[in-house]
């Protein structure tokens, strides 16, 4: 009935590829097709990858090795190991085309991999695993985007203060044309107010995909403690931590690499650009909660000024390793501070750094240093933490 489209799409309906059991009435009109149609594709897809991932894998095992790239995004690439436990000592170092990825001469392309850390694989499932590695020179010294090795330097070199670390990662989520999901294709959405911790279509887009990564770190053992959604529409935060010392760095990697592999299925990128859209919008930062066992105990809050104080005198260098195109974030608008200017305030979050108000009403707890961009390096921002207040790691 109807027209030559809606017929089309009738002969597509009937294909026995994606055939299902609910097999209730066709003749509705086209758009109600197109509805029945999209799940059905959908759902035989993942028919056709169950089959596959239910296969016996005859005592062996895929690693999925990860590391980060001179362009702060993460790279990966897979081996088949013997099945057994793993931890990073008895995982085997590879190699990769340092030339690909803007880390080594096209003469000297081989850049090493060195496991550091093991996580449950949640796209393949147990026991396969990924394996967060370092990326090291073929003669033996730590490659120049290899900000982890010093950055575990300084946390070992001051653990007996016991570092606590939470990290807040903003992002957007675009659509394959790089407009953000949501959003109107030649025009924009109604002014922010709505979007923060919405609810409900209109206000909020992409929720699979954020429930999707949260359950994908809970499977991974990455300490993610909780999500929601930002001023921005089609903007999103998770937060990782407490964690210490390195072990934030490492959580925080793997948890941008499970969500660009999520969204990947998803077909929408994520973007963690610190002003994704100009004008009347909020950017996206990486906020950076810390403590130390002097700062958590009644009287920290002296600890906690001391170490403020230390920040401002680098303010600066901080700027410096907090992440590319933040001058567009600082503008001291939006929930931000200035760029060129250090501020600290209770339960401010125009300031630099942020004392929440129930720490200094207690009198102890922690801070948060604002400055730094959602595409700021986790181990640049809680490495520079620990130099600029406790000291080098000589």
């Amino acid at each position: 009935m109807g027209t030559a489209a809606g017929d089309s799409a009738h002969e597509h309906s009937k294909d026995p590829r994606i055939e299902t059991v609910d097999s209730g009435p066709k003749d509705v009109g086209l758009v109600n097709d197109m509805y029945r149609y999209v799940p059905r594709v959908v759902a035989r897809w993942l028919l056709w990858l169950a089959k596959y991932l239910k296969l016996d894998q005859k005592g062996s095992i895929m690693a999925e090795y990860i590391w980060i790239d001179a362009d702060g995004e993460t790279r990966s690439k897979s081996r088949t190991l013997k099945e057994k436990e793993y931890t990073p000592e008895d995982l085997p170092m590879w190699n990769f085309d340092g030339s690909s990825t803007n880390q080594a001469p096209g003469d000297n392309s081989d850049v090493y991999l060195k496991p550091v850390a093991v996580f449950p694989d949640p796209f393949r499932g147990s026991p396969n695993i990924l394996v967060l590695s370092e990326c090291w020179n073929a003669d033996g010294t730590p490659n120049k985007y290899n900000y982890r090795h010093e950055c575990a330097k300084l946390m070992e070199a001051h653990a007996a203060h016991e570092p606590w670390f939470g990290l807040e990662q903003e992002y957007t989520l675009l659509d394959l044309s790089n407009r953000p999901f949501g959003w109107p294709a030649n025009g924009f959405p109604a002014p922010q107010g709505p979007y923060y911790c919405g609810v409900g279509a209109g206000k909020v887009v992409q929720r699979d995909i954020v429930d999707a990564h949260y359950k994908a770190c809970l499977y991974s053992g990455i300490k993610i403690s909780g999500t929601n959604a930002e001023v921005m529409p089609a903007q999103w935060e998770y937060q990782v931590g407490p964690c210490t010392g390195i072990e934030m760095g490492d959580h925080l990697w793997l948890a941008r690499f499970l969500l660009a592999r999520i969204a990947e299925e998803f077909g929408a990128k994520v973007s963690v650009e610190p002003k994704p859209i100009p004008g009347d919008w909020n950017g996206a930062g990486l906020h950076s909660n810390f403590s130390s066992k002097e700062m958590r105990v009644e009287g920290g809050m002296k600890h906690i000024e001391a170490a403020i104080k230390k920040l401002e005198g680098r303010h600066k260098e901080h700027i410096a390793v907090y992440g590319e195109g933040n001058e567009k974030r600082l503008t001291g608008r939006h929930e931000t501070g200035s760029i060129d200017s250090f501020s600290y305030g209770v339960a401010n979050r125009g300031a630099s750094i942020r004392i929440p108000r129930e720490c200094a009403q207690k009198g102890y707890g922690y801070f948060e240093d604002r400055r730094p961009a959602s595409n700021a390096d986790p181990y640049r921002i809680t490495g520079i933490l620990m130099e600029t207040i406790y000291g080098s790691a000589e």
